[in-house]
């Protein structure tokens, strides 16, 4: 297999725009150059990107609201909605002051009471909000444009939490909306950032449309990623939902849409081929593909029945399902974290490699009392990443001797459904597949899926004490030495007992029309500084 090593230069590479450079937007070139035709990576089926985690959500809610920090190329917290802030000389005492001339979509002001209640809202969800909420002794606002965070001891890494790229984000709502309970869904999405969600035209499963926001004030600094000047050059983004593949190829070569984000890698050939179309990899942090189990129901409550499938499982066969043949898109996997980066470790990820031991596995899943009750598999089949994990796991679990309950269904169906606590046969789930951006994988701060402190923890709700003891190491390393024998402990930890089941490391394509100028590599769609011309 080909080990070439795929982030070198990534700080640098990250941030350069893939057509070589930010354009300067088009003059007089009518409507169509002013909207901006993109294919989603799934349905937007809903709009919560405090209830709900999906990347979709994710990067819808980046054009609709903005944060006080902004994670930069270099991953790096910088001020976005702040204009500037002081810590007292012990780190417990943060005040912080908004820029001026903010503004939600609706004309109000953007207040520090607003801000007070977003964050509430947020750390009530978050991993890392809930530990700087576990040390919160007040979040108040001071006047309208200041507030003040009082902590009983230093977390310094606060104005990373802030600025992170990885759901859930520290999004700014108005008070009203970030008052609603934080485990029911929002139905107002009046915003602070560049573009306004024209909820009117909302069809789910169809399409999602956002507005240019006239009165958005974006930073002078040129953006980076989620940091600086959100510059918006066109009036409106149409999200238009296409999950066959074959459709979304074709409507690209025929410009009907402008931007396709995740094309399959099988015709990723077909598109290089068009004279009219840039192809390039969308991210070089890559991804890292997943299934959760969840811990709170039988068979995969017992550790055993968790080790039984990893033993059994083949990380080529899901990375080949994913990417095709092209090695040089995917390598193994024995971990948790992004490969090349600093913190990557194999520590106790012999599970993982070698020859599958199909029967030894079986033995142990007998071991674990399992004796032929369904196993609740949720399956998106609109996206590619996610069926074809799917069809993997399938054939593994009968090979196991499971019996195997495959719910096929969206992906808008399966972030509803992997959100419920209720056992599988009465509307929960035993498995669900994703992927983690390499980017939220490079060392444990943004790392939602690594956690495993049980009722708090992401879906799939897994308990395991040694993970995260080394969560905690990791917080309070005082140099990278200490960082990486953390990392290498929790690893082992976290493989052990089996928090989730790594797939393997890929990387993924994303495509455009040639008429379309400054789309960046990242962790996510950024629509800033992207024009269009006729």
């Amino acid at each position: 297999m080909d080990r070439r090593t795929v982030l070198k230069g990534l700080a640098g590479a990250s941030g350069l725009a893939l057509t070589g450079g930010l354009s300067a937007p088009a003059i007089a070139q009518g409507a169509a150059a002013r909207t901006l035709r993109f294919v989603p990576q799934a349905n937007l089926a809903n709009f919560d990107p405090i209830w709900g985690t999906q990347y979709v959500v994710r990067n819808a809610a980046a054009l609709v609201w903005d944060t006080l920090y902004g994670i930069d190329s270099s991953l790096q917290p910088q001020r976005q909605m702040v204009e500037s802030e002081e810590v007292t000389d012990d780190g417990t005492t943060w005040t912080f002051k908004l820029r001026p001339g903010l503004k939600f979509h609706d004309g109000e002001p953007v207040l520090s009471k607003d801000v007070v209640a977003s964050l509430t809202r947020w750390s009530a969800r978050d991993p890392m909000g809930l530990m700087i909420k576990a040390l919160q002794q007040e979040l108040t606002a001071v006047d309208d444009r200041t507030f003040k965070w009082v902590l009983k001891q230093p977390f310094p890494k606060l104005l990373y939490a802030l600025a992170k790229n990885n759901s859930p984000c520290a999004f700014i709502m108005p008070e009203r909306i970030a008052q609603t309970d934080p485990f029911k869904q929002i139905t107002d999405y009046v915003g602070s950032g560049p573009m306004k969600f024209a909820k009117g035209e909302w069809v789910p499963g169809a399409k999602a449309v956002f507005e240019k926001f006239a009165d958005y004030a974006p930073r002078q600094e040129k953006a980076s990623w989620l940091a600086g000047g959100k510059q918006i050059m066109v009036d409106r983004i149409e999200w238009i939902v296409m999950p066959d593949p074959a459709t979304a190829a074709a409507a690209l070569q025929n410009g009907e849409v402008d931007w396709w984000e995740s094309p399959i890698a099988d015709l990723v050939p077909v598109l290089k081929k068009n004279k009219n179309i840039s192809v390039d990899i969308g991210d070089p942090l890559g991804n890292v593909g997943s299934f959760r189990m969840n811990f709170l129901y039988p068979p995969f409550n017992d550790v055993r029945a968790r080790r039984a499938v990893l033993m059994a499982m083949s990380q080529e066969d899901y990375m080949r399902a994913i990417v095709g043949d092209d090695t040089a898109l995917w390598k193994p996997l024995p971990g948790y974290f992004t490969p090349d980066t600093p913190l990557y470790s194999e520590a106790g990820g012999e599970i993982l490699k070698g020859k599958r031991d199909l029967d030894a596995a079986k033995k142990l899943l007998a071991e674990s009392g399992y004796s032929g009750q369904p196993v609740t598999c949720l399956v998106a089949q609109d996206q590619p990443i996610t069926k074809a994990q799917g069809d993997v796991t399938a054939d593994l679990l009968k090979k196991l001797g499971m019996n195997v309950d495959f719910v096929a269904t969206d992906w808008g169906t399966v972030g509803s459904r992997r959100a419920q606590k209720t056992p599988p046969g009465q509307g929960g789930w035993n498995m669900f597949h994703t992927w983690h951006a390499g980017a939220d994988c490079i060392n444990p701060a943004p790392y939602t899926a690594i956690r495993a402190n049980g009722d708090k923890a992401w879906f799939g709700w897994p308990t395991s004490p040694g993970t995260e003891k080394e969560v905690a190491s990791w917080f309070e390393a005082k140099n990278l030495d200490e960082e990486k024998a953390a990392i290498g402990r929790l690893n082992k930890a976290a493989l052990d007992d089996v928090v989730y089941a790594p797939t393997g490391f890929f990387l993924s394509y994303t495509a455009w029309r040639k008429n379309v100028s400054g789309i960046t590599k990242g962790p996510l769609p950024f629509f800033w500084g992207v024009s269009k011309s006729a």
